[in-house]
């Protein structure tokens, strides 16, 4: 806290924090930081393998093209792209994903099924790409097989048109789609080294003891008028004790010398 003066002349108190302050203290704890972001990453990482069920992906892909459809004009091209959006929303439809549950006998509802499903399509091509995510490898890749099926033939049927072709199956994954453990350890070690930044920060600001000459004219705008070298206090161990003397030893200047006489 320091006292600055206004246009009027009138002392008012302004809250100025010190920046350089904050750096070195975060410096001098630059140890800490270090070890809690690695305790973080541990953590993260721990929680990521132990915890998170692996998921695999499996991509199917259908190529959006009709009798009706040519490659001859830039309308035709226009009019493909347009079925590919109509496709995205039919294939995660009720219809579709109620089949796909039947035929697989799925242990879940439609509405689980939809979110283990999703359709992307590539910009500036009629090509539909249609993954499933699911714990088991093989069973992701059903999923998709299936989906890609019953929705090809539901268009057909539904728009009285070509049905889009399947142009590439799913495959059965070897490796998981997610979580990624170094991913998660990171976002680990992240947030423990903000939390602990923003602790080393925080106490610095709240701090207003006064701990140096230059302390005490700043904040008490007093001429510090002497110092005492330091000095060893010996027992089970040394301790330096350094004082200064300010407004105590105008107010009382034998206080010290008192104290060193007892």
């Amino acid at each position: 806290m320091e006292k600055r003066k206004n246009q009027g002349q009138e002392w008012e108190d302004e809250e100025v924090i010190d920046l350089g302050e904050i750096f070195y203290a975060l410096l001098r704890k630059l140890w800490v930081i270090i070890a809690v972001a690695v305790l973080g990453a541990g953590i993260g990482g721990a929680y990521s393998y132990f915890l998170l069920t692996p998921q695999y992906s499996s991509t199917a892909k259908i190529y959006v093209l009709t009798k009706e459809t040519t490659l001859t004009s830039l309308a035709d091209l226009q009019i493909g792209t347009q079925l590919t959006q109509d496709y995205k929303t039919i294939i995660t439809g009720r219809s579709v994903m109620e089949e796909v549950v039947d035929k697989l006998h799925l242990d879940m509802d439609y509405k689980e099924l939809v979110r283990k499903i999703k359709v992307e399509n590539p910009s500036d091509t009629r090509i539909l790409n249609i993954s499933a995510l699911d714990p088991d490898a093989e069973m992701a890749k059903k999923i998709v097989d299936m989906t890609a099926k019953v929705a090809s033939d539901y268009v057909g049927e539904i728009m009285e048109m070509t049905p889009p072709k399947l142009i590439e199956s799913g495959e059965v994954a070897k490796q998981k789609t997610s979580p990624s453990n170094t991913k998660n350890a990171l976002i680990g070690a992240l947030i423990a080294a903000v939390i602990v930044c923003g602790y080393i920060t925080l106490t610095v600001i709240l701090n207003d003891t006064i701990r140096s000459e230059e302390d005490v004219e700043k904040y008490l705008e007093l001429p510090v008028l002497a110092t005492l070298p330091e000095s060893k206090i010996h027992g089970r161990g040394e301790k330096k004790v350094k004082r200064t003397s300010g407004i105590w030893d105008i107010i009382n200047p034998f206080a010290g010398k008192n104290k060193k006489e007892r």
